[in-house]
C-alpha cells in the first residue's frame, strides 16, 4: 500500500522547467541533482523517482527536501505534466497492483521501465 504524497506544481523559472512541491521532505538537505539515466544507480527514494521520471522522457531531475524540480523540452509539458504528478504522488506505493516500485506499475502509467545502471564502484 504506502501513503501517497500529495503534489503541487508550478512554472520553473523557464518553460523547460516544472517545480512539484510536495508534502513531505525527499531528501535530506543535500540537493541531488540527476542529468540522466547514469546518474541514478541507487535505490535511495530520490534516485528512483529520477529514474522513473527519465523513463517518462525528461532531461533532468533535482530533488532537495520537499521540491523535485523536473527539466523536459517545453512542448512536452501538457502531456507530461500529469504523468510527472502521478510518479511522485506513487514514489512511496509499495504493495499491490499498483505499487510504485514495481515495473508492472511503472508499465500502468504508460512508462517502460530502462534497464537499471550498475552501481560504480
Amino acid at each position: 500500500m504506502g501513503q501517497d504524497i500529495t503534489v503541487t506544481s508550478h512554472p520553473g523559472s523557464s518553460p523547460s522547467v516544472r517545480m512539484f512541491d510536495t508534502n513531505r521532505s525527499l531528501t535530506g538537505m543535500e540537493i541531488e541533482r540527476y542529468t540522466s539515466l547514469d546518474d541514478t544507480p541507487g535505490d535511495r527514494p530520490p534516485d528512483v523517482l529520477a529514474r522513473r521520471l527519465f523513463d517518462l522522457g525528461v532531461s533532468a531531475v533535482t530533488v532537495y527536501s520537499n521540491v523535485v524540480t523536473v527539466e523536459a523540452p517545453e512542448g512536452q509539458w501538457a502531456k507530461l505534466e500529469p504523468k510527472v504528478v502521478e510518479a511522485i504522488e506513487h514514489l512511496f506505493g509499495f504493495y499491490g497492483d499498483d505499487a510504485g516500485w514495481a515495473d508492472d506499475a511503472l508499465r500502468a502509467l504508460g512508462v517502460q521501465p530502462a534497464p537499471r545502471p550498475e552501481p560504480s564502484a
